[in-house]
């Protein structure tokens, strides 16, 4: 089998270009190519969908280890390369935007698995669109930009702890698998990327309203230099007092700031804020 370097210069050469408007760019490494395909949880009777194949260089692999797979691109430049360098291989091409994606439509009641190249410029709201698709997903291994990868792995305490890192730590284990560095692609991006495996699970002892407590967390990192008391007076627009009241009852200084509380803090925020309204 080519290299996945020799398999993308030859279709570059045959005319295949990076659209930038797409934030296309191409994987040449085959060491990043084994390495998610190795991270991943790839088994012949588990169904498979791809996000963003590209020029299909790491479709050509994931499609050996499985017996069916959906590849979805929403550049429909791409199709035509897609379908003819990967003839004969059990997979379905798809021409579609991936947030519109109903992984129930491809196969039902199965649970499958992902794996994607995920764009930089709608990368958060990609995962949040399968994460609210977990009783049809076991798991994804996803190459992302660095920043957000951080972001999404990073505990209480971080200066990179927030909103992102709690969305999806609630429904998945985060595993950071690589870094990956512009030269691994063509056109060079200007920033590192990162290889993650989000295995997605019922956070433990999650039994609060997602709702209610995803307007404590956002309220709390709206003003992340104020203190979590003036963000959550702020954000929730409710007087200070009042604030500093049911933090005590949920045994929160209002002295502390949001990226120190843990999940579970969070939760007792919450139940804190839901009783005072009940």
């Amino acid at each position: 089998m080519e290299s996945a370097a020799d398999y993308t210069r030859r279709l570059i050469k045959s005319g295949a270009r990076a659209q930038k408007s797409m934030g296309q760019n191409f994987l040449m490494s085959d060491e990043v190519i084994n390495c998610i395909v190795a991270a991943s949880t790839l088994h012949p009777e588990v169904p498979l969908v791809e996000i963003g194949p590209g020029l299909g260089v790491l479709t050509r692999i994931l499609a050996t280890k499985v017996q069916k797979m959906w590849a979805v691109e929403l550049d429909r430049h791409k199709i035509g390369v897609l379908n003819k360098e990967l003839k004969g291989l059990p997979i379905e091409i798809i021409n579609q935007d991936a947030l519109k994606l109903d992984l129930n439509e491809l196969w039902g009641d199965q649970m499958g698995y992902l794996v994607g190249n995920l764009p930089y410029y709608i990368t958060s709201p990609l995962i949040m669109h399968f994460l609210e698709q977990t009783d049809r997903l076991s798991g994804m291994t996803i190459m992302v930009q660095k920043e957000v990868a951080d972001r999404i792995a990073a505990l209480p305490g971080s200066k990179t702890y927030g909103v992102l890192s709690i969305a999806v730590q609630i429904s998945a284990k985060v595993t950071k698998i690589m870094d990956v560095l512009p030269s691994s692609f063509w056109p060079a991006p200007k920033v590192t990327s990162a290889v993650i495996r989000l295995d997605l699970r019922p956070y433990s002892g999650f039994d609060v309203d997602k709702r209610e407590f995803f307007q404590v967390v956002k309220a709390a990192f709206s003003q992340r230099r104020k203190t979590l008391g003036n963000s959550l007076a702020g954000g929730l627009g409710l007087r200070k007092e009042e604030v500093i009241e049911r933090m005590q009852g949920a045994g929160i200084s209002d002295g502390r700031r949001a990226e120190s509380l843990s999940i579970d803090e969070f939760q007792a925020l919450t139940k804190a804020f839901s009783q005072h309204n009940s």
